[in-house]
């Protein structure tokens, strides 16, 4: 088999070449893609007279291919191309007159950003006259044009039509051609008569949201941001953008609070892990007499960690730390717990709760210790920062005023969720909206938390006690002070959680 290649143009590898195969011309295109993403190649047969066409006249080259990339794009990553309708684009593309051209692609499909890409005049195109806007071809191509214009139409679909000053900032935070890009500042890229009032808009920004932050949320790993912070500053800077700047479209105002966020999340992730029960508080003395010295961090999966206050770190940098390492779908119970003093924290993330649990008689004479536990619901990752504050300054004593608090099982089950005890990250929302927000199996899950942990502390304290009393080789034997109950065994708690969550959901069904 002979094949002859045609040239015409310095063309790229994606416009329409002939061949000449076996002595019969064919167009000879790269377009759509395989299974693989790479280009698929398509052939269909063309005549001299076609030849001649293509040769000579640039634009109903160029024509010819808006109109046949559709149908490669049917043939998907295997099929093939039909081969009857590409020919029968043919004479009406390459030989009518240019009323006919104009014609036909009022009733075909055919893919515009070819033709922006090289040079058509975008009015006429809009105005259906191909031929016309085609004058100004050229044979090379500007990709980033027809981004461009794709950005536009799809905009305009949803009738955002952007002004110079939108225009402008869009492309000073690089987000122009996609909303999804994370912005950066780019003033090269903007027309320098316009330089000076995109700088003024950032500047409010900037002067909007100064001294906010968007703290890391280390329940979702390391470089998870925390959500509340930066709907926070979203709304901020969008509101002081509008006042200052009204007549700017939603995209324009949306990029800046955009860029805003993206910089503070940026700085929170490069800056050293947060250490942050030492920072000024609201209640920086609470407690001070009973501050930490020595730590114990566990969760459901059995990972421990000691601190100690000797250490290189404080205690909530090394707690924030173990979640971030450890926090996975499936793991989300964290506990903190004091040895020495018998009580602890435990944080329920999958149910924004959390239990204090301290020791009100310790074991003497055989008898079994007695326990105080005590439940709230909590309104964020702020609310568990300074939950965890409180308790590494002063300890159970000091979440006094973080509550109230409630020890009777069914009476945090019966509360109004209104009126259910939330430690917020400094103001108190309305729990009717959160409840709405997570739906009634929220209620479900902290019913069972608060059930499951109060039945093994009732039916466990024989086995536990037992368990404090046997002799052991590890050096927490030296202690003289009885372990809450939740560090005791922990597999045996975990297993017992596990039954009564699942007895509990039999019954409900």
């Amino acid at each position: 088999m002979s094949c002859e290649r045609h040239r015409f143009h310095a063309y790229s590898g994606w416009i329409p070449n002939v061949i000449r195969e076996d002595g019969e011309l064919k167009l000879m295109l790269a377009a759509g893609a395989d299974a693989n993403h790479e280009p698929r190649t398509f052939t269909f047969p063309i005549s001299e007279a076609h030849l001649a066409a293509i040769r000579d006249d640039l634009a109903r080259h160029l024509l010819l291919w808006s109109a046949v990339l559709p149908l490669c794009d049917a043939a998907g990553t295997r099929g093939r191309l039909d081969e009857s309708a590409a020919v029968a684009l043919l004479d009406p593309v390459l030989l009518s007159s240019p009323a006919d051209v104009d014609a036909l692609f009022r009733r075909i499909p055919w893919d515009r950003s070819r033709l922006v890409a090289h040079g058509a005049d975008i009015d006429l195109l809009e105005r259906g006259q191909v031929c016309a806007a085609m004058r100004a071809a050229t044979e090379g191509s500007n990709e980033k044009r027809a981004q461009e214009y794709h950005a536009d139409r799809r905009r305009a679909e949803r009738g955002a039509v952007l002004g110079p000053l939108d225009a402008a900032i869009l492309r000073y935070t690089g987000q122009y051609l996609h909303g999804a890009t994370v912005p950066q500042r780019m003033p090269d890229a903007v027309d320098p008569a316009l330089l000076p009032q995109v700088m003024r808009v950032i500047a409010t920004a900037e002067q909007a949201c100064a001294g906010m932050r968007i703290g890391l949320d280390p329940r979702r790993r390391h470089r998870a941001t925390d959500k509340r912070d930066w709907d926070r500053m979203t709304a901020t800077v969008d509101a002081a953008v509008r006042r200052a700047y009204p007549e700017l479209v939603d995209d324009a105002v949306r990029t800046v609070s955009f860029l805003m966020c993206a910089e503070a999340a940026d700085r929170s992730r490069s800056a050293p892990a947060e250490d942050d029960e030492e920072a000024a508080d609201d209640h920086a003395d609470l407690g001070a007499g009973a501050r930490k010295t020595a730590l114990s961090f566990t969760d459901d999966k059995g990972g421990e960690k000691k601190w100690r206050q000797d250490g290189p770190r404080t205690a909530s940098g090394e707690f924030w730390e173990f979640v971030a390492d450890r926090s996975t779908a499936d793991n989300e119970v964290f506990t903190i717990e004091d040895e020495q003093m018998g009580e602890g924290i435990q944080l329920h993330f999958y149910a924004d709760s959390i239990a204090r649990i301290a020791t009100v008689r310790h074991g003497e004479a055989g008898s079994d210790p007695q326990y105080q536990v005590e439940y709230s619901l909590v309104d964020g990752i702020g609310g568990y920062r300074k939950l965890v504050n409180a308790f590494v300054r002063g300890g159970c004593a000091a979440l006094e005023q973080l509550g109230p608090w409630m020890s009777d099982v069914a009476e945090f089950e019966r509360a109004p969720s209104a009126r259910r005890p939330v430690v917020t990250e400094g103001t108190r929302d309305d729990l009717g909206v959160k409840v709405q927000r997570f739906g009634l199996n929220r209620q479900e899950r902290i019913a069972s938390i608060v059930r499951a942990r109060a039945k093994y502390l009732r039916d466990h304290q024989g086995t536990l006690a037992q368990l404090r009393s046997e002799p052991t080789s590890s050096p927490r034997s030296s202690s003289s002070r009885t372990r809450p109950p939740w560090r005791e065994a922990p597999g045996q708690f975990t297993a017992a959680f596990r039954t009564a969550v699942a007895t509990q959901a039999r019954k409900r069904s």
